[in-house]
């Protein structure tokens, strides 16, 4: 079987942690995270806000719909600085 032996710097020890691969997507992930952890607390807080359920939908809606565009706009961003760095020099991606 041809089994590839992983480099010593892709290799973890237990002792390390936990860690993530380097990716321009990362922060678009934090601030993903940061959306959905807010996203759940108003979900538990919307009752307190409003008692009338089709306003509680709207306020929930309105949320997920702006998360989902900062999310669409900041993804479409870092994707158009990394291919703009690749235009810039094409031969430092090859490399890897």
């Amino acid at each position: 079987m041809n089994q590839q032996v992983p480099q010593e710097n892709d290799r973890q020890s237990a002792g390390k942690g936990f860690g993530v691969a380097a990716s321009p997507l990362n922060s678009v992930k934090l601030e993903l995270g940061i959306i959905l952890f807010v996203g759940l607390l108003l979900w538990l807080a919307v009752d307190s806000i409003t008692a009338d359920f089709a306003n509680q939908l709207l306020i929930l809606a309105f949320f997920g719909g702006v998360g989902a565009l900062w999310l669409v706009f900041r993804t479409r961003r870092t994707l158009k600085q990394l291919g703009n760095k690749q235009l810039d020099n094409p031969h430092e991606t090859q490399q890897k």
